[in-house]
């Protein structure tokens, strides 16, 4: 009885350890996903699928995008949360991730605790645009006619609560001046209506309003980087007319929260030396961003100054989620 006893004993663990290996092995050989809160096609999707590749190669793993677009991104980021912190399951999120925090009364995680940062991937300057036929030239003209005409002129807002449109806000908040909101269901309409002369005024990203530009459609005012972009050498920083003023949107890498600090290190290398290849740093620049690439430990305080810095901001703007 006793030795029948010790043989089950010694057939379950047996079996135990040859279930966990057979799962780890599953474990190494499955796909990386990463997930994107955002449609196909968009910049974040991009980002992700310029950055999969390369990734993949670095980790000796196939890695797969996976679009799970919803609730301004929280819907994808509600996954990962809930994910196990096994590195399987990734997170590609941009500027929202912080803006959340504070525009949706209650989310279903934590934007701190629930996720360990990666790395950035780049940032996405965008710059103010308006129609020619207004008459401004640069910022500082800007905001002399927005003070002599309060809320006579116009923003055009692709999407509420959006970076581009919290972009306007934040100039509106450093200049003091009293624009009014145009809300659009999606960027192109809204670029569209500036095109027209429907509505005078846009925080554009720079991928987006760089041809209209260069043709002479759009006129540009100013970059919302802390200094000037190569893609605008004569385009004035508007931090050189309202000092202190930085608006560029983000791109980042997030897995689970809780994971191994060693397994977060050795995916955050890896990322940050597919970043940093010619061929991803060729297709994060072609969409108008800037390739960053920093140590999680740099990343987690960057996306908790964000989330603390966009607050004020919502608060200011009164945004509500779509």
């Amino acid at each position: 009885m006793r030795m029948h006893l010790i043989n089950k004993v010694l057939m379950g663990a047996a079996l135990a350890w040859t279930v966990s290996v057979v799962n780890a092995q599953t474990s190494a050989n499955a796909p990386v996903r990463i997930l994107v809160g955002a449609p196909a096609g968009g910049t974040t999707d991009t980002m992700a699928r310029a950055l999969a590749q390369a990734l993949g190669q670095q980790l000796s793993r196939v890695v797969v995008v996976e679009n799970k677009p919803g609730a301004g991104g929280n819907l994808a980021a509600e996954m990962v949360a809930k994910a196990p912190p096994d590195g399987n399951t990734l997170l590609m999120s941009f500027t929202s991730h912080a803006i959340n925090a504070s525009l949706y009364p209650s989310l279903p995680f934590d934007p701190v605790k629930d996720f360990t940062p990666l790395t950035m991937v780049s940032t996405s300057p965008s710059v103010l645009v308006a129609h020619p036929s207004l008459p401004v030239k640069n910022v500082a003209d800007l905001v002399k006619l927005a003070k002599e005409k309060p809320g006579q002129l116009n923003f055009a807002i692709g999407a509420l609560g959006s970076s581009l449109h919290l972009a306007g806000d934040s100039f509106k908040m450093k200049a003091g001046v009293f624009i009014v909101n145009i809300p659009y269901r999606g960027t192109a309409p809204a670029v569209q209506d500036v095109l027209a002369g429907q509505v005078e005024l846009m925080f554009a990203a720079v991928g987006n309003a760089q041809a209209h530009i260069k043709a002479g459609k759009l006129r540009a005012l100013g970059v919302t980087s802390p200094k000037r972009l190569a893609a605008f050498p004569d385009v004035p920083a508007i931090g050189e007319t309202l000092p202190g003023y930085e608006s560029s949107a983000w791109f980042g890498l997030f897995a689970p929260g809780r994971m191994n600090p060693e397994l977060a290190k050795r995916l955050s290398d890896a990322a940050r030396v597919a970043i940093q290849s010619p061929e991803v740093k060729r297709r994060i620049e072609s969409e108008g961003a800037i390739p960053a690439g920093n140590s999680p430990q740099e990343f987690s305080k960057f996306v908790e100054a964000e989330i603390v810095r966009w607050r004020a901001v919502v608060q200011y703007s009164g945004a509500k989620p779509e």
